[in-house]
């Protein structure tokens, strides 16, 4: 990728003109079971998605939970399947041979001889890429290059978990995870880089290819950050949701689409996209922004540390957000299981009204009964979170 030469997408003259006369193949409509995506663009139920699997790693944190099951990789994904989570959330891209990888950094460092090299994943081949941590079929103690990670204070730290696993590819995690699970796959692209157009296409072509190629019944979701990215990959298929990231106006980026609710909205409307997925702060900043949301048929979910405290996850859910990414997967999912979700309950003919009265009684139990200082906090959050 030739960044001196590189042109934003956007300025790209008639870009659906470019599209129509492109040669590579669009793909066509067959929406999965489990998330509603035939004009209505929303999911029928308050959904929690596992972040990169069973949650993040924070290597640097003193929670051991943050650091537990490597994230991103096959073992973090069937250990949240074992929980009442309906999707897993991950990364995906592309190396340099084309193949699709699930990693979220932009660069992947290592120690080599005493010395910290770094390399941009996207520059690899996918044997080089494979090469680094546990190596899958082999003893536990056969190890390939080591991994470290950069914290955002700048410290380069082992990537130490209590429960390793191999780094992996897209067609791996489909062919051996949970098939109950759906997948939330974010089309991950440098925040920092500007890309070419052909570069955009290529990467979501290689993706695209092993999703239909083995996704089957299993429910999809498409995000990126990237407002091109997302543009591009609603015109290359029309059978799974995309939805716009955003940090929803907590980070400012030197693209304008990407710095508030407002823009990621409109990207959605004049992009044709199902939905926006929002850091929770920018929702509890722009509450007024859900309403409109629903009144232009867009989904909304959220994703931000914020989403592992039960509290600030109940009052999402009514507010009228539609999911939640957490890393506390266990317990969120209890907690939203107590709290929000009711037990299905097949209708016969004349049981709408009995069900409807049940339905209501249970949800009046299953509300939580908060402490004082649970509802001081409660009544706080908004107020607080929109001074920061």
């Amino acid at each position: 990728m030739a960044l001196q030469a590189a042109v934003h997408v956007s300025d790209v003259p008639n870009l659906y003109q470019v599209l129509e006369a492109a040669s590579f193949p669009i793909f066509t409509s067959r929406f999965p079971s489990g998330l509603e995506s035939t004009g209505k663009n929303e999911v029928s139920k308050f959904l929690v998605i596992g972040h990169r699997g069973n949650g993040m790693n924070m290597i640097q944190s003193s929670d051991r939970r943050m650091k537990a099951i490597k994230e991103n990789s096959i073992l973090s994904f069937n250990a949240a399947a074992e929980f009442p989570v309906d999707f897993v959330e991950f990364d995906v891209q592309v190396t340099r041979d084309g193949c699709p990888i699930v990693f979220h950094d932009d660069v992947i460092l290592s120690q080599e001889d005493g010395i910290v090299c770094e390399r941009r994943v996207t520059d690899l081949n996918l044997s080089e890429f494979l090469g680094y941590g546990p190596q899958r079929g082999s003893e536990s103690d056969n190890m390939g290059k080591s991994l470290l990670r950069k914290t955002k204070d700048g410290r380069i730290l082992n990537w130490d978990v209590e429960s390793d696993d191999s780094l992996c590819i897209l067609e791996e995690v489909f062919r051996t995870v949970n098939p109950r699970l759906g997948f939330n796959i974010e089309l991950k692209f440098d925040d920092h880089l500007v890309y070419k157009q052909e570069h955009l296409i290529h990467a979501l072509q290689c993706t695209l290819k092993v999703v239909f190629e083995q996704a089957k019944e299993r429910p999809i979701i498409f995000s990126t950050f990237q407002p091109d990215a997302a543009i591009l990959i609603k015109k290359l298929q029309s059978t799974y949701p995309v939805y716009f990231l955003t940090n929803g106006g907590t980070e400012i980026y030197y693209d304008q689409r990407r710095n508030s609710l407002e823009e990621a909205v409109k990207l959605c409307q004049e992009g044709g996209l199902q939905g926006v997925v929002s850091e929770v702060r920018g929702v509890f900043r722009n509450p007024e922004l859900i309403a409109k949301m629903k009144e232009a048929k867009l989904s909304l979910l959220t994703y931000g540390k914020l989403n592992n405290v039960v509290e600030a996850v109940y009052l999402q859910h009514l507010m009228g957000v539609e999911g939640v990414i957490v890393d506390l997967v266990g317990e969120i999912t209890e907690a939203v299981s107590k709290m929000i979700k009711l037990p299905e309950k097949k209708m016969g003919a004349g049981d709408q009204e009995q069900v409807e009265r049940e339905g209501e009684e249970l949800e009046m139990k299953g509300k939580p009964q908060f402490s004082q200082r649970e509802l001081a906090f409660l009544l706080k959050l908004i107020p607080e979170l929109i001074q920061l």
